[in-house]
Order: structure tokens, then C-alpha cells, then sequence
């Protein structure tokens, strides 16, 4: 493709409209992770948190072609995110480990953040890729652009999060419903769901649904449990 040409534009536009949708989802799982964290350290878990969420995508853009050839990576990966939004939304902040989630300690907050957009970056790397048409430039670019969005979105989740605590429990359900999008996308279970060009949208719904409401629901039995434990 060449350089600055209109086909050119054409694909950074769509790449820089695949980060802004997608770009929430990253916002969310960084504000969450870093929480906890005392407020001067909130700033440096959002943009190494970035830094790294970046670094991981730029890494599977550049595997993508060897990744689409991994059977079951799809619904893997939505279950994988669906364990990270419950354990996001289960925590109350009284396990001071640095293996939790919402962990108390930045690296811990890091590792959440990594492993999550690892899990999520799937669609957004197969989205990118397939808008580049396999020009590297285009995809360094998109990954740039994206993030000022995630540590501007990140900010601002997290001022929210601390206003409003019930943002928490929409931040798990976002991730709930992203989770079961990549399940429902996985190509080993087109013959329930359909596969992108014609979905079954009933079915899709349908596990969107009982993922969110089997999310919030788990963790709201799991606090209501260590809320009445002695």
C-alpha cells in the first residue's frame, strides 16, 4: 500500500476507529487494577499499565497470521476474561496480596492489566491487521494513536470508579459482555453461534446475558460469603 496514498488514509482511519471502540475495554481493566493502589501511584499504573497493554498487542499484531491457526484461542481467551472480571468485581480490597486482581501493590496491578489486554487484544489485533492489509506502518501508527485514548479513558474511568463505586459492577459487565463476544466468535463454534458474516444473534444474546449475569452474580455471593465470615 503505498505511503500517504488514499487507500493509505483509508485504513488509518478505520485502524484509529478500531482503537476507539476497543479502547474502552483496556481503560476499564487498567482503572479497576489500579484502584487500589495509593493515588500517586494510580498515574504510573495507568500509563506503564498502557505501555505494556501496547506492548503485548504490538507483539500479537506482528504473530497474527500464526495465531488465527490456534484452534479454541478465541473462546480461551473470552473464558480467561471472564475469570479477570469476576475476580475484578469480587475483590473488597481486604486481600492485601499482590496476586489479586485489584491488587494493592503496582506490580501486581500490572500483571492484571498485562494477562487482560493479552486476553482482549485478540478481536483488536485481527481487527487492525485486517484494516492495514498487512502494512506495518499502519499498525505502529494505530498502535501510537491508541495510547493517549487508553490513559486519557483510564483517568477518567478511574475518577468515576472512586465517585461512583458502582461503575465496578458496569466495568464487569463490559468485560462479561466482551468475554462472550470472542467466545461466540470462536471459529470451533460456528455451528451454534454462526460464524461473523451471519451470526445467530438469539444464541449470542443469549450467552452475553448469562455471562454478565453469571459474573456479577458470583461475585456478589462471594462478598455477600466474606462479608459474613467471622
Amino acid at each position: 500500500m503505498e505511503f500517504f496514498s488514499a487507500p493509505w488514509w483509508s485504513a488509518l482511519l478505520a485502524i484509529v476507529l478500531i482503537d476507539l471502540v476497543l479502547a474502552g475495554d483496556n481503560a476499564i481493566v487498567i482503572a479497576l487494577a489500579a484502584r487500589n493502589l495509593p493515588r500517586e501511584r494510580q498515574r504510573q499504573a495507568i500509563v506503564w499499565g498502557t505501555v505494556g497493554a501496547i506492548g503485548v498487542r504490538t507483539l500479537m499484531t506482528l504473530v497474527v497470521v500464526w495465531l488465527l491457526k490456534i484452534p479454541g484461542l478465541m473462546a480461551l481467551g473470552g473464558l480467561g476474561l471472564l475469570w479477570i472480571a469476576y475476580k475484578l468485581v469480587a475483590d473488597t480490597g481486604a486481600d492485601e496480596s499482590e496476586h489479586g486482581p485489584a491488587a494493592s501493590t503496582f506490580w501486581g496491578a500490572m500483571k492484571t492489566i498485562v494477562i487482560a489486554d493479552a486476553l482482549m487484544g485478540i478481536d483488536n489485533v485481527l481487527g487492525v491487521a485486517g484494516a492495514a492489509h498487512g502494512a506495518m506502518d499502519l499498525v505502529v501508527i494505530g498502535l501510537l494513536i491508541s495510547v493517549p485514548i487508553v490513559v486519557f479513558g483510564s483517568t477518567v474511568v478511574l475518577r468515576l470508579v472512586e465517585r461512583f463505586p458502582v461503575i465496578i459492577q458496569l466495568g464487569a459487565a463490559v468485560l462479561a459482555w466482551t468475554a462472550a463476544s470472542m467466545i461466540a466468535g470462536e471459529p470451533l463454534l460456528a455451528g451454534w453461534f454462526g460464524p461473523r458474516e451471519a451470526p445467530a444473534q438469539a444464541l449470542r444474546w443469549a450467552l452475553a446475558a448469562l455471562c454478565i449475569v453469571g459474573v456479577l452474580g458470583a461475585a456478589w455471593l462471594m462478598r455477600t460469603r466474606l462479608q459474613n465470615d467471622p
